[in-house]
């Protein structure tokens, strides 16, 4: 199976930005786009998060609950987007219509990679290790990362959005990023004519 799209990390970035592209599926230039998520969370720093501050979420939720929740509404308005469960990714090679994702469990074809993993060491996927570099806005006491990158372009069809893109662990931030790319992605589609989604009440 060839994707148009694969998304690596089901954190806040990854699910924005599978939402986004979900959302436009009865756009005339995202009609059977193949997107997928590979939904490796088990570094998400959603884990141990609480949030109060964060607009549209009731105070006091958890950030466990937004991993289980946000599969689920992904799941259930875009049941397109297919989930990959369990799996985690290995390398991310230069392919002939792409790129080829390795996992420990398979492989997979894209013709664009969306880096939406978090900003901690270590950083171990194979074919993206020359990007690495010193996490430009992170307390330097922490020693995180990001993938060297311009606007969330790493090169022509990769993409990094989130903390690993150098943005500040922040929920509303790390949301935005993924947005961010994701409507970049639909402008790609839209023979780049730039564009977005808005659902709106009847």
């Amino acid at each position: 199976m060839l994707f148009d799209v694969l998304i690596i990390g089901g954190g806040v970035a990854g699910m924005q930005c599978a939402l986004v592209l979900g959302s436009a599926e009865h756009k005339p230039y995202a009609k059977g786009k193949e997107i997928g998520i590979i939904m490796h969370q088990r570094n998400s720093h959603l884990q141990d998060a609480l949030f109060n501050n964060v607009l549209g979420l009731p105070p006091k939720t958890l950030g466990k609950d937004i991993l289980v929740e946000g599969k689920t509404q992904l799941k259930e308005l875009y049941p397109h987007v297919k989930q990959i469960e369990t799996e985690k990714v290995e390398a991310v090679l230069d392919a002939n219509e792409g790129y080829k994702i390795i996992t420990n469990k398979g492989e997979y074809f894209t013709k664009c990679v969306v880096v939406a993993l978090n900003y901690a060491k270590p950083f171990s996927i194979t074919g993206l290790e020359q990007y690495v570099e010193k996490h430009s806005r992170a307390n330097p006491m922490k020693d995180r990362i990001q993938l060297r990158n311009f606007n969330h372009l790493i090169k022509d069809g990769l993409y990094v959005c989130g903390t690993i893109a150098g943005w500040r662990s922040q929920f509303s931030i790390a949301a935005g990023s993924g947005a961010s790319v994701a409507t970049d992605i639909l402008t790609l589609w839209n023979d780049n004519i730039s564009t977005k989604v808005h659902d709106k009440a009847t």
